[in-house]
């Protein structure tokens, strides 16, 4: 192992219940005068967004709003968000959901003064470079799930609509300015939603701790993430209304999208192209692949979480872990085969390149071929 990386951490996040009444305060620490609310198509009529943009407008920072984003956002969303913001005459973004909203209410501040394609900004080597860093506009983030961690990262999620590849845009200033991380805004997520945005920081936290990559800060983080993943996700999803659970559920969301710094692997590069292709639900996705990522890594992972199960309060080692993840995934109904989320085995080869080319391969302990991908496919799906 090289002790050698890039580190950083977090923005300024308000956490706490009923902290959404802090958002005008937000919009004036960001720098904001006439913020753009974005999130997605679902969230747009539901009372928790009505009553961010009636605080907003009390506030004297307007009501404007657009959701035309859907479930797995694409460059086509961008520009109509873009259009909208541009014409509006924002400066900046309130990023208002789960992933999908979060995500693309970054693009819009990211691009909204940016002359190049988005794509000339993918997270490949130095390109973010090819910004221009001073016309990034503020961004609030605010998340209404328990699992993306967007609000906490540098980098958003975009599905090329053309090619159905997910594709990782990132920039340092695309990290929120502000973040709110009010837990009384996940109450009303449905079951599965609460199950699958849970599982999906899971996956974030033990794909962390797997990574080979040098960040004991991100270990530790990843650790505990887990713990608290293990601990408070069947009390949020047996009662939505348990405020404690659903806070400690939006901890373990940013500690694991903070952890992550240290690298993502093989569940994450499967996940991304299913979602491209299958527009799955990302976590669920995650959860599912998560049982033959673990065997695939055994033999380099078993002595961490030997290790890590004592404190997890699991027995039996890295084979009591292996075993408790499958369990945690039937406790909340989770399919055990991608085939039973729609996904079929006449694009494997498809999915096995798309995964080959994610940038998520390089945080796996175990390095992926095209052949041990097609194996882990077969496996899931």
């Amino acid at each position: 192992m090289e002790l050698k990386n890039n580190w950083s951490y977090p923005t300024a996040m308000r956490f706490g219940a009923g902290r959404i009444a802090e958002i005008g305060q937000a919009c004036e620490a960001a720098g904001i005068k006439k913020p753009l609310l974005v999130t997605d198509k679902g969230l747009a009529k539901m009372d928790i967004t009505t009553n961010t943009l009636d605080l907003l407008e009390a506030a004297g920072f307007g009501r404007a709003m657009f959701s035309e984003v859907d479930a797995n956002p694409t460059e086509i969303n961008l520009a109509a968000g873009l259009e909208v913001y541009r014409n509006g005459g924002h400066d900046g973004v309130i990023a208002f959901g789960g992933g999908s909203g979060l995500d693309l209410g970054k693009m819009v501040a990211f691009m909204g003064g940016q002359t190049r394609p988005v794509w000339d900004y993918e997270d490949v080597g130095d390109w973010w470079t090819r910004a221009d860093a001073d016309a990034i506009a503020p961004i609030i983030a605010v998340p209404t799930t328990a699992g993306t961690g967007s609000e906490v990262g540098r980098a958003s999620v975009l599905t090329n609509s053309q090619t159905h590849v997910k594709k990782i845009i990132f920039h340092p200033k695309v990290l929120p300015t502000v973040v709110i991380c009010d837990p009384e805004l996940t109450v009303g997520m449905p079951k599965h939603i609460t199950a699958g945005t849970g599982l999906d920081a899971f996956a974030h936290c033990v794909e962390a701790f797997s990574s080979p990559h040098y960040h004991p800060m991100s270990q530790g983080i990843a650790l505990e993430g887990m713990r608290l993943v293990i601990d408070y996700l069947p009390r949020a999803y047996a009662d939505g209304t348990d405020i404690e659970a659903r806070a400690q559920m939006m901890s373990a969301a940013a500690m694991g999208a903070t952890a992550f710094q240290k690298g993502l692997g093989a569940i994450h590069a499967m996940s991304h192209p299913v979602g491209a292709v299958f527009n799955t639900h990302h976590g669920t996705t995650n959860a599912v692949c998560m049982p033959a990522v673990l065997d695939l890594n055994e033999a380099v992972i078993r002595e961490r979480f030997d290790r890590a199960a004592g404190y997890l309060r699991i027995d039996g080692g890295y084979d009591g872990f292996r075993s408790f993840v499958q369990d945690f995934n039937d406790s909340f109904a989770i399919p055990r085969k991608l085939s039973d989320m729609g996904v079929t085995a006449d694009r494997m080869d498809d999915l096995v390149a798309m995964a080959l080319e994610d940038p998520s391969c390089g945080g796996n302990p175990v390095t992926l071929t095209s052949e041990n991908l097609r194996q882990l496919f077969e496996a899931t799906i």
